[in-house]
């Protein structure tokens, strides 16, 4: 039965493929044999003849199938689109030691054209032919210059005049550059050598700046020339930063002048001063137009000190002062600094007393030099007396009798609550690292006694920073709306179209309008009758208040002069702030430094940020002509705002407060 099955089965299959099938099947058979005899025989052919070049081929394959495309970091531009930070093309010069040594005709034209075109050394050449002969990429340099690059470039394709440099290929990079050196270098940062913001809105926006790297895969051929699949890089954004390149020029120039004139005047070897710095900022926006320091460094080199030290002070240093001095160096005083504000505070006393309803506008105080508060006579700068005055020539003449008066009024509930309305003790949220914590630098209404009250009045015992003096004074003067400060107001992507606009942003009212306006006639008294009338500019109507604090220790004569400033006095359309920290000179306490540097300041920015003049100057002209006569350094009577005495004159012990004894310098331990 199983036979007569297998049999029936065989037919079945000779019944359907008939003869003329079974030729065509067995014709197909040979073909396919005689194509697999054809492909062996080429196989063999190109294994005998070019064998060689198509395993190198697989080989580079093999090392090459993937290499990193850098990203470009995104731009920093001015408000008006200037490049203030950018990222340069260079390249990296690559080695092929294997094509190199694939020739014994191409080593030595090799290595002459990268002593000759790009500097590398001969000798670190051959260190690396003879450490590494079967690599196929080793780095001879980094960061090489276009021009130099197209210099052996040009070499390397000249074949009539230079057939044998072979082996070398250039890679593309970027290296950030700064094109103004040192201009604005607090605020624009720099990058690490790992292509990461260190400081400033390098720092703080680092992630916008910041790209992603593509690929690229394939192979290098027999040339040196790729072969390649690309994924590319996508580059960083810009970021549109609030600072004005001319603006900020030119304060940096009379910062600069101020200390040139300054240097090694009674500290020989230092500077015109320990600290001056400026912030000029848009009190309607928040935006931070120019924020200048002194010293300063050079971003193109962050880590030099060649500028500041001589050759043998360096030499002197050990590394960890170095690093000590660098990081002081690289530290933003307009951020990251407390210190004791003085009479620049007073402004916000008069306007806490007039919101809380201590304060009506129409008190007199009487000053005779002194005042009494607990076991202490706390003295007015003018020892004399001011005699009777209102409040508008308390402010004016900068009486601290009459605001400790005033602050007396107020009481302590109300006073540390508008302190805090002002955001002293807060953080501003400024778009730049490094913000000093002060919440534990002004005293809570838990702590703060009659003799606290009485001082903090004028500025004294309580620490703010630059940032939040601007922020909080541009309230105080734009009718009482608290913007957050920011340096940068818009994100563009690589091909310039806006990502983000950075709008202003309002964090809450400080003062009514009322309120704003009457604070604001005080501050134009400064300038036309009072302690500021020397900083005044012709055709403008200015109004601001002048600052004279000593430093802690109080027994030292070290004062930090300041001046905050705003123009015009109807729709204030600029504020300027002005800080000299311990000017290098024989009398610290003398305002009058501070304020031939803010009118030199205010002469030249004014004009250039066109803002309103007055239509009859006449009395700015005449202040401006008396200050232009020359100051008086020794004979100005300075602001002496913190001489406490006891009833017997001696002076006040200085650990008046509890926690004194942890500051220094005017800069508290947190």
């Amino acid at each position: 039965m199983a036979k007569r099955n297998k049999k029936n089965r065989f037919k079945f299959l000779t019944k359907r493929f008939s003869k003329k099938m079974q030729q065509k099947l067995v014709m197909l058979f040979m073909a396919i044999i005689l194509a697999f005899i054809v492909l062996i025989g080429r196989i063999t052919y190109i294994n005998a003849s070019k064998g060689s070049r198509y395993t190198k081929i697989v080989l580079d394959q093999q090392e090459y199938d993937s290499r990193v495309i850098p990203y470009k970091r995104g731009d920093i531009v001015d408000r008006t689109g200037t490049k203030i930070a950018a990222s340069e093309r260079v390249y990296n010069v690559i080695l092929d030691v294997v094509a190199l040594k694939s020739n014994e005709d191409y080593e030595e034209p090799t290595i002459k054209a990268l002593v000759d075109i790009l500097g590398i050394k001969e000798e670190d050449v051959r260190k690396v032919i003879k450490e590494a002969p079967d690599s196929r990429y080793q780095i001879l340099a980094k960061g090489v210059a276009y021009d130099k690059a197209r210099k052996f470039k040009a070499i390397e394709e000249d074949t009539e005049n230079h057939p044998n440099v072979k082996g070398i290929w250039l890679e593309d990079d970027y290296k950030r550059h700064y094109p103004y050196d040192t201009l604005a270098s607090d605020v624009i940062g720099f990058v690490s050598s790992e292509n990461q913001g260190a400081i400033g809105i390098e720092s703080a926006y680092n992630d916008i700046l910041t790209g992603t790297d593509g690929r690229e895969y394939g192979y290098l051929d027999d040339a040196s020339l790729a072969k390649r699949t690309v994924k590319p890089a996508k580059n960083g954004n810009t970021v549109v930063s609030t600072i004005d390149v001319t603006l900020q020029s030119i304060v940096e120039q009379c910062i600069r002048e101020f200390n040139e004139e300054h240097t090694g005047e009674v500290r020989e070897g230092e500077p015109g001063s320990k600290n001056t710095a400026v912030i000029i900022m848009n009190p309607n926006t928040g935006e931070i137009l120019t924020e200048a320091s002194y010293p300063n460094f050079n971003l193109n080199n962050p880590r030099d000190l060649s500028g500041i030290y001589t050759k043998e002070q360096l030499a002197a240093m050990s590394d960890e002062e170095k690093l000590d001095v660098m990081n002081n160096l690289w530290r933003n005083f307009a951020v990251s600094d407390a210190y004791e504000p003085g009479s620049t505070i007073k402004p916000f006393t008069v306007a806490a007393g007039l919101e809380s309803g201590a304060l009506t506008g129409n008190e007199e105080y009487v000053c005779n030099g002194f005042l009494h508060v607990g076991d202490w006579d706390i003295s007015c700068h003018l020892k004399t007396g001011h005699g009777v005055e209102t409040i508008e020539q308390s402010v004016a003449n900068s009486c601290n009798v009459a605001l400790m008066q005033m602050a007396k009024s107020i009481g302590v509930e109300d006073f540390v609550k508008y302190q805090h309305v002002f955001g002293f003790g807060e953080y501003t949220g400024i778009d730049l690292p490094g913000e000093a914590a002060t919440s534990s630098l002004i005293y809570t209404s838990e702590n703060m006694g009659i003799t606290d009250l009485a001082i903090n009045s004028f500025g004294q015992g309580f620490n703010v920073t630059m940032t939040q003096m601007a922020a909080a004074f541009s309230s105080l003067i734009n009718g009482g709306s608290y913007y957050e400060p920011h340096t940068v107001k818009q994100i563009q992507d690589a091909s310039g179209s806006v990502v983000e606009t950075k709008n202003p942003v309002l964090l809450r009212k400080t003062v009514s309008a009322e309120t704003s306006t009457m604070v604001k006639q005080y501050m134009k008294a400064v300038m036309t009758s009072g302690t500021g009338k020397s900083a005044q500019v012709p055709g403008y109507d200015i109004g601001a208040k002048t600052g004279t604090a000593e430093k802690l220790p109080r027994d030292q004569g070290k004062y930090l002069l300041s001046f905050i400033g705003y123009a015009p006095q109807e729709n204030p359309e600029v504020v300027v702030y002005v800080v000299v920290d311990e000017p290098n000179v024989e009398r610290q306490d003398n305002s009058a430094y501070v304020l031939g540097l803010s009118q030199k300041i205010m002469s030249q920015i004014f004009p250039y940020l066109n803002i309103t003049t007055t239509e009859n100057s006449n009395a700015a002209q005449d202040a401006a002509d008396t200050a232009s006569q020359g100051t008086d350094y020794e004979a100005f009577d300075s602001e002496y705002e913190d001489t406490y005495t006891n009833q017997d004159g001696s002076y006040m012990d200085d650990n008046y407060k509890p926690d004194l004894a942890d500051w220094a310098e005017g800069q508290p331990t947190e």
